[in-house]
């Protein structure tokens, strides 16, 4: 089958490859030359693990192409994929300016029937918009599909190719089973592909975004909780992941969340809410809880050294939201090191690969080490806020040399308190008890 992906972001890219690799034709469209010029030399723009080597081979294999001629791709294609970005603007709503000029560009080139595929992630009644838009520019026939992502950083490529489930927003039985021969590659295990309106589709990804975030922040203030009246958050975790009803996935308190999902889709619910005059107050709630946690990390650190942290150098272990993936954007590092920076600290950090993203946010401000344990020399205190795997297991008699004081505070859980206390360490959790050992 013919596909245009608009938008080689991170959804559009992931797709669009994915897509080549089941055997379609993709041809993925930007405006931006720079881009497209790295693409048809092979270069992924995005830290993705296994999406270069795929993007070359279906390259190589004729499948998957790159350009800014939005004309050549409309023409080919037969489904067409919209995946640009959807800013948060500084009321929290969606901006859709990108959304619809690509609409825009579609109407003006289409040449026959197209099925318009809503990859976005948009508020509810986009679809609308973007079908008045369309058809403002053109005579011919066409639909207006909702096929919301799923794709989480660090394993897109087999959330992609391995869905859990496909939503299917339309109302258009003929353009339901068109999309469902398009997917059929992904699902040939048996994983559903689920068939509902437009506007039901739009609003699952955000209903799923903001249940993932709730249970985060959920956890993240009973977290607080249990620092009070001398509960293990970690013990509380296992005993209610254990419950069917509750699962344990989502579960880790931690530093906060970030990213470019969950903090614009909380906000984007919150302002739809307000449009249509429903107060979205767990969701205010959980925003709130969330940016105070990211704000807590440092407070422990500064607590710990009586708010005098001038003349002492501390080391920051993880500066992507996330691990497997250099996305800095809404990292609750960006909080932590800021905070403790206006506080006097000078500031040692390192991440596996978010080091050129993290330039672009700190500048000079800090100081960058190209191995976690060269960030340690001299340190009076580490601060690990993203769970990267080569942070889990660390040589904890090399970090206690290299240390100025053996001090760790652990964003993220990672360590046995009780062990840490055994090793001499000074160690502060999120929710931990100093005593009590991890299962």
């Amino acid at each position: 089958m013919k596909i245009a992906v608009f938008g080689t972001g991170y959804v559009g890219l992931v797709t669009g490859t994915c897509f080549a690799e089941t055997g379609h034709d993709v041809i993925c469209v930007d405006i931006n030359q720079e881009k497209i010029n790295g693409l048809q030399r092979g270069e992924c723009p995005i830290y993705e693990p296994g999406l270069e080597p795929m993007i070359q081979r279906n390259m190589e294999a004729k499948r998957l192409r790159f350009t800014d001629d939005a004309r050549e791709a409309v023409e080919e294609a037969l489904f067409i994929f919209i995946a640009v970005g959807t800013p948060p603007g500084e009321d929290g709503s969606a901006d859709l300016k990108y959304v619809l000029k690509v609409a825009e560009t579609i109407g003006e080139h289409m040449n026959g029937y197209k099925i318009i595929i809503n990859k976005s992630t948009v508020p509810v009644g986009t679809a609308d918009k973007v079908r008045a838009t369309i058809q403002g520019q053109t005579g011919h026939e066409f639909d207006v599909v909702s096929n919301p992502e799923f794709l989480k950083e660090g394993t897109a490529v087999d959330d992609c190719m391995m869905p859990e489930r496909i939503i299917i927003g339309t109302d258009n039985v003929r353009t339901a089973e068109l999309l469902k021969a398009m997917y059929a590659p992904f699902v040939r295990t048996g994983n559903p592909i689920y068939i509902m309106d437009v506007r039901s589709a739009e609003t699952t990804k955000y209903a799923a975004n903001a249940m993932l975030a709730t249970r985060i922040s959920f956890m993240n203030q009973f977290a607080r909780f249990c620092e009070k009246v001398g509960a293990d958050i970690e013990a509380i975790r296992i005993g209610i992941g254990s419950d069917s009803r509750i699962g344990k996935k989502f579960l880790f308190a931690g530093a906060g969340y970030g990213g470019s999902c969950f903090p614009k889709d909380v906000q984007a619910v919150i302002r739809t809410g307000a449009e249509y005059g429903v107060t979205m107050d767990l969701l205010e709630a959980v925003e709130k809880i969330n940016n105070r946690q990211k704000e807590m990390l440092a407070a422990k650190v500064l607590e710990y050294f009586q708010n005098d942290l001038s003349g002492r150098k501390i080391a920051v272990w993880g500066l992507s939201f996330k691990p497997k993936t250099d996305d800095m954007r809404e990292a609750p590092s960006i909080v932590v090191i800021r905070e403790l920076l206006k506080h006097g600290a000078a500031i040692v950090a390192h991440d596996p690969v978010a080091l050129a993203p993290a330039r672009q946010v700190f500048g000079d401000a800090i100081e960058y080490a190209g191995n976690n344990y060269d960030a340690l020399d001299g340190a009076a205190a580490l601060v690990l806020v993203t769970e990267w795997n080569e942070y889990r297991y660390p040589d904890f008699g090399r970090m206690k040399e290299l240390l100025a004081s053996p001090v760790v505070f652990d964003g993220r859980n990672l360590y046995n308190p009780e062990e840490m206390r055994k090793l001499g360490y000074d160690y502060f959790g999120i929710g931990r008890r100093p005593e009590n050992v991890s299962q």
